[in-house]
């Protein structure tokens, strides 16, 4: 006796049982994409001004001596190549850092031309754009944190709950695995992400911008004494510089999780503030 098995395979959600809610409101999706742009301009105009002097030090003064972070060019049996000096430990990074291409011919330099703005030796254009860039960066941020506050925003969506503050293990694992939040818990972020952003807000930010005003000899004028709290001038400059990474870093970790986790609908929220729930993957 033949026996017909039937497999039941779940269609995808049509129109109709999507649940699309509201999001992102106007305020915060106009100050992010503020974000975006000063955030991009200041990375690629920092590196402009990097590449003066591509080394680092901590202290008070440029011990040419003793960087901690070079990134520079030097002769071997191949010829010149781009060397990355961190501490004692030595690199080769030719065609990427310390030696790259400059209008198809090598020349030494710390950061490819590709990375900089406003253009490959532009020393002085690159400040104005950086400074530029960084009042307004910064007259964004103040105005995000007011409205965050005052709004209920910061409470409401970004503070983690008691509960969720229990369930980070399990948060932790479903980042490793790829797995994003479905149905109801797609509401709002996680508790990863919450937290992503508050120290991003509240540490990283007010780090690179303190850092970045440290490098001013004309503010120092002002209040004497307190670039010392941040072990001198050059010392910021390395604060400054690593702050800036990690910024980087948390840009590169949110772009991929955006294109792993449906870019389009990710994009659509951002833009018109609506967001399509993905269907709960435990009622499948």
């Amino acid at each position: 006796m033949n026996e017909t098995v039937t497999l039941a395979v779940a269609a995808p959600p049509t129109a109709a049982q999507r649940r699309r809610i509201y999001r992102h409101r106007l305020p915060v999706r106009v100050m992010h994409w503020i974000n975006v742009v000063c955030l991009t301009i200041l990375l690629m105009s920092g590196l402009q001004i990097f590449n003066a002097h591509p080394a680092l030090y901590w202290g008070k003064k440029s011990e040419f001596d003793k960087p901690w972070v070079v990134l520079g060019a030097m002769q071997t049996p191949q010829g010149v190549r781009g060397t990355t000096f961190i501490g004692s430990h030595r690199f080769d990074t030719d065609g990427v850092l310390g030696r790259s291409n400059v209008n198809g011919s090598p020349a030494v330099r710390g950061f490819p031309s590709w990375a900089t703005i406003p253009g490959s030796q532009w020393l002085a254009m690159g400040r104005h754009w950086h400074f530029f860039f960084a009042w307004l960066f910064v007259i964004n941020g103040l105005c995000y944190v007011g409205y965050a506050v005052f709004s209920g925003h910061l409470k409401r969506d970004l503070v983690p709950t008691r509960a969720e503050w229990r369930s980070i293990g399990a948060s932790i694992r479903d980042h490793l695995l790829f797995r994003h939040p479905t149905g109801d818990a797609a509401r709002r972020y996680n508790v990863l992400q919450n937290s992503a952003y508050l120290v991003v807000i509240f540490v990283l930010l007010p780090l690179v911008v303190i850092a970045g005003m440290a490098m001013s000899p004309r503010l120092d004028t002002v209040i004497h004494g307190w670039v010392d709290w941040l072990g001198g001038r050059q010392s910021a400059r390395t604060v400054h510089f690593l702050a800036a990474a990690g910024l980087l870093l948390f840009v590169l970790i949110h772009v991929f999780e955006v294109l792993i986790s449906g870019v389009w609908n990710q994009l659509r929220s951002m833009i018109t503030g609506w967001y399509d729930l993905p269907p709960d993957r435990s009622a499948r």
